[in-house]
């Protein structure tokens, strides 16, 4: 993995700490030469690797880098699945078969049901989600998509549930159908690493909220220390900003001093903003850098 992750909340409205500035975002870049602009300052600048949800308009970027493999010979998408507010607006505006429909775009819910009967029938968890799954990868067709991530308002649920199995249906089918490694997003870092290595899901990837001051850290900023330097796996911080509470040479300070961090997963509007994160990280992770 790259040192640095481009990811995507700045242009679909998300921002924990002020809604006014989601919102100005959101606005901002509502049509898709917006969004390309700053995607392609991040590739400009090294940062080729796009961290994505799989909402509607990720798939009017895949069409794009796919129309023109000349500029983005280097690009990368990490797709984290699913978007919630799109299965929820679907479930809202079409009910549930509609939903199915959607989401199943390339046969018809009679033909999916046929594929999937006794899945359909019986609920069979494991057949309906790798369908689910493959859904959402249809729009990366033809793409390098070398780590696939379940999102945090699932993981964290499952984990609430205590459903262990879906992380490993999860994990077993993106390994074999696309070749890559799983990846977990979650807000609960020590447990999910602790269920994870019970699965016997080896050094898995595991992006997480890391921050000097413990910001959507449950648990707090000891119980992540301690997974950090104590537990086998792969790290990726998010909110190392901490939405805007920290400033950006101290996050990255701290953040790069950590043990066991990979990659830095980061959202910027501008070139400045993409040029500076990816200076200070040059500056603080001299010995990373290009590993």
């Amino acid at each position: 993995m790259q040192r640095l992750l481009f990811g995507d909340n700045q242009f679909f409205g998300v921002n924990h700490m002020s809604e006014d500035k989601a919102r100005s975002q959101s606005m901002k870049f509502q049509d898709l030469s917006a969004i390309m602009e700053v995607l392609d300052a991040a590739y400009d600048e090294g940062v080729t690797t796009f961290m994505c949800t799989t909402h509607d308009r990720v798939a009017e970027i895949a069409d794009l880098v796919r129309a023109t493999p000349e500029r983005y010979a280097d690009m990368e998408f990490f797709p984290c699945m699913p978007y919630a507010h799109k299965y929820a607006n679907a479930m809202t505006e079409d009910g549930p078969l509609g939903a199915l429909r959607r989401f199943l775009p390339d046969e018809s819910l009679l033909s999916a049901a046929v594929k999937g009967g006794k899945s359909f029938a019986s609920k069979d968890i494991d057949h309906v989600t790798r369908m689910l799954i493959d859904a959402e990868m249809s729009m990366f067709k033809g793409l390098r998509t070398p780590v696939v991530f379940l999102q945090n308002v699932v993981v964290d649920l499952l984990l609430g549930l205590g459903f262990d199995e879906a992380f490993t249906i999860f994990a077993d089918h993106v390994r074999r159908e696309y070749d890559a490694e799983p990846g977990f997003i979650t807000m609960n870092l020590p447990l999910l690493l602790d269920t994870l290595e019970r699965l016997g899901i080896e050094n898995p990837i595991v992006c997480s909220n890391i921050n000097k001051i413990g910001f959507r850290m449950p648990g707090g900023l000891e119980a992540y220390d301690e997974a950090l330097r104590d537990r086998k796996f792969r790290a990726i911080a998010m909110s190392v900003f901490a939405s805007g509470a920290i400033a950006p040479s101290e996050a990255i300070e701290w953040v790069c001093a950590q043990p066991n961090i990979e990659s830095i997963v980061f959202g910027a509007s501008s070139r400045r903003n993409i040029a500076s994160t990816k200076s200070l990280v040059d500056e603080h992770w001299p010995t990373k850098v290009g590993v």
